[in-house]
């Protein structure tokens, strides 16, 4: 496999599991502070990354649970946030300027600030009350299970959180063994379809965001693949008739309440699409894992799979993930 070391996955895997104690006195901080609803505010992949979570509090619980883009919250504001929101925030460098300036705005508020960034002394860290620093940690989403499941299990939520806590040991293998039975597809969707001149890319659920953020991301921002993405229940609300024989579409399905809606878009895009692909996290064992958390996990491992797609592209596109004609080159 390319761009890969098994080792090194593990061990960066263990980072974060290994300081799990720290993420839950957290948790057990701003329970016993308490609280009125719970926000997530970022940019790009950083929100996206975050956004599965909103739908983990959804369908778990019935605390108000908001996303809001930094970059729009500092402009719009909102209503809804008040000295007694928890708001989690996220950026790899700590310095994202739309980021920082909202959590500078979220601050003035008098909210509970709970950031995880990947590098130490940064702005974002030191508007936080809470900070966790993953630094070449992996994966961020575990960060995140720990935080909000912990809260949830605390408010009564989530009794077989300690059952998921001592399971999320095994996440890092999972992840990796994910990644080395997808590499062949991805491989060859990479070599099949690299060259294409316009991508459908869908999902539906906790999945939705990770599509999302992959498309504009990856893709997109990284790979310069002109790419439309659309939820699934959307999908047949407008994007259907751009779907023709020469027009590739990749469909991500996870194991939600969704997933109904994400088979029948299988059977369109097999019917009308001579370049219809499907990555299904239902393919893939969770070794370790109880089944009643394989949709709370799916995000991360679909990212998994995805992974492989964007290290073999940009070896077959020979255009590496780190180029940019724009991303903080000029001013904008």
């Amino acid at each position: 496999m390319i761009n890969f070391d098994e080792n090194d996955f593990l061990e960066r895997g263990s980072y974060i599991y290994d300081r799990k104690n720290k993420l839950i006195e957290m948790a057990d901080a701003v329970c016993k502070k308490g609280f009125s609803n719970i926000f997530f505010s970022s940019v790009g992949g950083s929100q996206a990354m975050m956004d599965p979570f909103k739908t983990m509090i959804e369908e778990m619980s019935d605390i108000p649970v908001y996303s809001v883009l930094s970059s729009t919250l500092v402009y719009t504001g909102c209503k809804q946030l008040n000295k007694d929101s928890v708001v989690f925030m996220s950026s790899k460098s700590g310095d994202t300027k739309e980021t920082v300036r909202a959590a500078e705005y979220i601050k003035k508020i008098g909210c509970t600030i709970i950031s995880a960034v990947g590098k130490d002394n940064s702005p974002l860290e030191a508007l936080s009350d809470y900070c966790f620093v993953y630094g070449d940690g992996r994966p961020q989403e575990l960060i995140m299970y720990i935080l909000v499941g912990r809260i949830l299990m605390n408010k009564g939520y989530f009794d077989s959180f300690p059952k998921f806590l001592d399971e999320l040991k095994n996440l890092p293998q999972v992840l990796c063994d994910v990644r080395v039975q997808a590499d062949n597809q991805a491989k060859e969707y990479c070599q099949k379809y690299c060259n294409e001149p316009y991508n459908i890319w869908i999902a539906s659920g906790n999945l939705w965001p990770v599509c999302y953020a992959y498309a504009m991301c990856v893709l997109e921002e990284s790979q310069w693949i002109r790419t439309k993405s659309v939820s699934s229940p959307e999908f047949f609300h407008g994007t259907l008739e751009l779907v023709e024989k020469d027009v590739c579409c990749t469909l991500l399905i996870g194991e939600g309440k969704t997933r109904e809606i994400d088979l029948r878009v299988k059977d369109f895009i097999e019917e009308y699409s001579d370049k219809a692909n499907v990555f299904d996290t239902k393919d893939y064992p969770y070794v370790g894992i109880s089944d009643e958390f394989r949709d709370i996990l799916s995000p991360v491992v679909i990212n998994a799979i995805l992974q492989r797609i964007s290290k073999n592209m940009e070896v077959i596109t020979n255009h590496s993930l780190e180029i940019r004609r724009y991303y903080r080159k000029v001013k904008y």
